[in-house]
């Protein structure tokens, strides 16, 4: 970790005091490259798990601490202007995977002051909603493309499968893509089987080389992805994620995970970390943004780091 963000980590930081979390240190049961050791076990070597029933909503419900389920609706937030960028210092993106179905936790997240990226999934009740409010407030916009993943369980509908032929794969691609129509991207939801197929993610990115400017995001649910270098041989600019900020729905492992993808765009320039709608993930977005970029990070775009 640099020495500007190292001194500024021993500063106050402003909390956040909606949520009461348990906020002891969660163990870090990861790898050296950030991914969960009991997914990598499932065959999905990130910690983005997938759903142990189809009775969950779509994968990754968000809970708060009790576990209840939250879906409660409110008005729109007010856009907040996001602060500019200072120098050319280490790049931070955030991406908030899942989104489309916890609409105030994703307003929260749309009302940041600084640049980050909603991932909105198809065919649910706010699809469209958020990915208008998001655009609106000047965030970036993503299409969450269902895909499917070496459990077999269910990711929601829109799922591309494997056992589609490359038409079935083309058509469903299309379609999912016209239900985000502000979509400036693409990334998988789950898709651990689907982006190991090099066929798959041909197919995929067909149909994203249709749509210029669109880019690939892979979330590395699996260390045998192709998707990115697939991308990159049909013409898609793409990139991978880094770190995953929320495993684990406590407060204090996501911060720390924070820090963990701060630590990375040091070390090498820039960082994709991706979360979700949880409350202590917003909670902890909310309390450490200013103590990073105190510390020389910016937050940009995920567009902005494809190549």
């Amino acid at each position: 970790m640099g020495r500007a963000y190292a001194s500024a980590a021993r500063r106050a930081r402003p909390r956040v005091g909606v949520l009461s979390p348990d906020a002891s240190k969660a163990e870090r049961a990861t790898r050296g490259d950030g991914t969960n050791a009991d997914a990598a076990r499932r065959g999905d070597a990130c910690g983005h798990t997938e759903p142990r029933s189809r009775s969950e909503r779509v994968t990754h419900a968000c809970t708060d601490a009790d576990g209840a389920r939250l879906g409660r609706t409110s008005a729109s937030p007010v856009p907040t202007p996001h602060r500019a960028g200072v120098g050319g210092g280490p790049k931070l993106a955030l991406i908030i995977d899942d989104c489309g179905q916890w609409i105030d936790t994703e307003r929260g997240f749309v009302a940041l002051p600084i640049p980050l990226t909603l991932a909105v999934l198809p065919y649910v009740h706010y699809t469209a909603t958020i990915a208008r409010e998001a655009s609106a407030a000047g965030k970036g916009v993503m299409l969450h493309l269902p895909m499917e993943p070496i459990s077999e369980i269910n990711p929601g509908p829109g799922e591309i499968k494997t056992s589609m032929s490359n038409a079935q794969i083309t058509a469903q691609t299309q379609a999912d893509l016209a239900q985000v129509p502000l979509a400036q991207g693409v990334n998988n939801h789950e898709g651990s089987k689907a982006t190991s197929s090099r066929r798959v993610m041909d197919d995929v990115m067909g149909v994203l080389a249709e749509h210029p400017g669109l880019f690939f995001i892979d979330s590395r649910t699996i260390a045998a992805s192709v998707a990115a270098e697939v991308a990159s041989s049909d013409g898609v600019p793409s990139a991978s994620r880094d770190v995953f900020l929320d495993d684990k729905a406590n407060l204090a492992y996501t911060e720390g995970q924070l820090r963990e993808a701060a630590a990375i765009a040091e070390r090498t320039g820039s960082a994709i970390a991706i979360g979700h709608p949880r409350p202590t993930t917003l909670a902890a977005v909310t309390a450490l943004y200013p103590e990073l970029e105190a510390a020389g990070i910016r937050f940009v775009l995920v567009k902005s780091l494809t190549r």
